[in-house]
């Protein structure tokens, strides 16, 4: 399997190699330089490069092409044309242009645009994004593609998402030429190595839950006498038809170029994660989408369906998607790395610095862009971090930090030697500093861990927002600095106030414990607990602002983001409250109606064949059963009503808060008393599988 990895990795991608053997070299040369450096293609380049990748596409099995983009759905789009172009005699020939490979023209009226463009307003164009890979999928040449509408308003997550990578290029690289050492920095990326964890259940399972179908969570489920109490499951021995699983989705991975290295069993049951090795944040981006898609088309072959929503099961942990942020050189050198000696390594304490002050002035947006229906069940339980913003920097940082504001120096911390007590294990370097979990955002090494983000949405938004705040700090500090006449003096300065007025942000302890929720309040931060207190802040003139400076989004472009953002999350409740209402009516109810109607018929049998016979339990029973019957049907009755009223609201801002404080309140009651209806109705009464049955279905 070991030289199999090595033949088949990066085989279905049109890659670097694959563009050296196929393409002249001056083509070449002109291509990596719009690869590697961001400069301009020559549109003659074009032409050349398509011939070739068509060449290569159709020996590898391809018969079509599509531009693969990402509207503003989250999920990502493809429209498959055919290479055929008929010739005289009624044959054909296989042909791809150079505008076939530069310029698409999708339907841009379909996809959500916030009000950039009207129903009638179709035309939307897709443009060649040279700096990701071509690929070939299913038999399709994917051509990596951004997407925007008629008047150049992007329509899509990925031109945001390079237009933010070129934002903190430049601010980087002006900050990195006022030290010494940096004179061939010509180009600075952002890298991300995206963890993403997920659910496997049994599809003969799902295919009998009507929530999991339409909403991917469950709407109801009383808890299994068995969920992970035990942390059992956790790093624990994959199962036969999980490991196969997996054993597939890597080579497919693998076959796309796909740097997929960890995999491991999550802490709930059927709970798994997989995790890349880093990559360029907008490869990053395109590679965590088809991982997205490639688990749900594996797992349907095992017979098993992937979970990527959030909380698909109350009482378990659900799932995220880590964002391991960094930022490199084009010289090889990562700006977050510390050194052997982090006090005296002043370049890393600027950058350190100015990601303090951004993430602390620019709190909400972090917030915003991981905001969602599904998240909002997850952030602050017990497995994700709270909804407030911190920063976790640890021992040794916060020591360092602490010197330069008293003005002393600080002692570096030898490396400290592990001592486990077994004579027979190996010694090793303890890390300077702990891991913190409960953290939002947290340093741990020689990167940012922000983990906040949903399994199920693109990691675009959360880099797009990190980008440019970044961008912004670092203009800040180049645009002092390049005037200063003191330099060191002026660094020395500048480190010390980005941290003595910011360093409410920091916090190094657990951020589970209620005691950080009245602290955080005292600090003056942000605890925006759902979507709809979030979004609230979105348009607010500083972020505007930003978003304009640096050319990310134009206010527009950032108005109709934040309109399809409440559109989201109104419809998916929506789905969500009119999903319960018809398993209520049509599953539960039912059930509970054939139960207490059997109940009773055993009542009144037994009491004719014996007068004296005990039906305490039947009785009992019988009386709980038809309590908890009101009790839903009159929820239900509920939530039709507050359904009703919602649909009156224009205000996207006001229906929101009404779908999160009536539409959600009423949900969990009907779940609250339907989950007491199940833990006492027979198995083969309940309509649908069962918490136990779904998480312990796949063996």
């Amino acid at each position: 399997m070991g030289s199999e990895v090595t033949e088949i990795f990066g085989s279905m991608v049109f890659n670097e190699s694959v563009m050296k053997s196929r393409l002249p070299k001056e083509t070449f040369k002109a291509l990596m330089k719009t690869i590697t450096l961001g400069e301009k293609l020559d549109g003659s380049v074009a032409t050349v490069v398509a011939n070739a990748m068509k060449d290569w596409a159709i020996e590898n099995g391809a018969t079509h092409f599509t531009h693969w983009f990402q509207p503003l759905t989250g999920t990502t789009a493809e429209k498959h044309d055919s290479f055929i172009e008929p010739t005289s005699g009624g044959n054909v020939i296989m042909e791809f242009s150079g505008k076939e490979l530069v310029q698409g023209e999708p339907d841009a009226s379909s996809f959500p645009s916030g009000g950039l463009r009207a129903t009638f307003e179709a035309r939307g164009y897709t443009a060649w994004d040279p700096t990701s890979y071509a690929f070939i999928k299913d038999g399709t040449l994917c051509i990596p593609t951004a997407f925007c509408s008629y008047t150049g308003e992007a329509l899509d997550k990925k031109t945001p998402l390079l237009r933010s990578m070129q934002a903190i290029k430049k601010q980087a690289v002006r900050v990195l030429h006022l030290f010494p050492g940096n004179e061939d920095v010509t180009n600075v990326i952002t890298t991300v190595g995206p963890e993403q964890e997920y659910f496997l259940v049994d599809k003969a399972l799902y295919d009998k839950r009507e929530d999991l179908i339409f909403t991917g969570r469950t709407l109801f489920g009383a808890k299994s006498p068995k969920g992970q109490e035990l942390e059992d499951h956790y790093f624990g021995m994959i199962k036969p038809r999980v490991q196969e699983f997996m054993k597939d989705l890597n080579k497919e991975l693998w076959k796309l170029g796909i740097l997929a290295k960890t995999e491991h069993n999550e802490v709930a049951p059927a709970q798994h994660e997989l995790a890349p090795i880093f990559g360029t944040t907008n490869l990053a981006c395109d590679h965590n989408q088809l991982t997205m898609e490639l688990m749900r088309k594996t797992a349907s072959k095992h017979g098993m369906v992937c979970l990527l929503h959030e909380k698909p099961f109350a009482g378990v942990n659900g799932s995220g998607k880590h964002n391991n942020w960094s930022i490199s050189t084009n010289t090889g050198k990562n700006l977050l790395d510390p050194g052997a000696t982090p006090s005296q390594n002043a370049q890393f304490l600027l950058f350190l610095s100015a990601i303090i002050k951004g993430v602390d002035e620019y709190q909400d947006l972090l917030r915003i862009s991981v905001a969602s229906a599904g998240n909002d069940h997850r952030l602050g339980a017990n497995e994700a971090p709270p909804a407030i913003i911190s920063i976790f920097l640890g021992e040794e940082l916060q020591g360092i930090l602490d010197a330069l504001l008293s003005g002393k120096p600080y002692g570096e911390s030898a490396k400290e030697k592990m001592q486990i007590g077994v004579s027979v294990l190996p010694e090793f370097n303890k890390d300077t500093t702990d891991r913190n979990r409960t953290s939002p955002f947290a340093f741990t090494g020689n990167k940012f861990e922000f983990r906040m983000l949903g399994s199920n949405e693109s990691i675009a938004c959360a880099n797009v927002f990190l980008n440019t705040i970044v961008a912004e700090e670092l203009e800040q500090a180049a645009d002092i600095l390049e005037k200063s006449k003191d330099f060191n003096a002026d660094l020395h300065a500048l480190i010390v106030k980005n941290i003595s007025e910011h360093k409410r942000i920091i916090f190094n302890g657990n951020g589970y414990d209620d005691s950080w929720v009245k602290e955080a309040e005292k600090r003056g931060l942000l605890n925006l607990r759902s979507t709809p207190e979030a979004l609230q802040h979105t348009m607010e003139e500083k972020n505007i602002r930003l978003f304009e400076k640096h050319g990310v989004y134009s206010k527009v472009e950032l108005l109709s983001r934040n309109e399809i953002h409440y559109e989201n999350y109104i419809k998916i409740l929506g789905i969500e409250a009119a999903t319960m209402v018809d398993m209520t009516r049509k599953q539960i109810l039912p059930a509970a109606q054939k139960f207490s109607l059997a109940l009773s018929k055993t009542i009144s049998a037994m009491q004719t064949a014996y007068s004296g016979c005990d039906v305490s339990y039947e009785a009992e029973t019988f009386e709980e059963v038809c309590s908890l019957t009101k009790e839903i049907y009159e929820g239900v009755k509920v939530l039709e009503s507050d359904l009703a009223k919602v649909t009156e609201e224009c205000d996207p801002a006001k229906k929101a808060i009404f779908f999160h404080d009536s539409v959600l309140a009423d949900m969990e009651k009907i779940r609250t008393a339907a989950d007491s209806l199940e833990l006492i109705t027979p198995k083969d009464i309940w309509p649908f599988p069962t918490y136990g049955d779904l998480l312990y279905g796949v063996r």
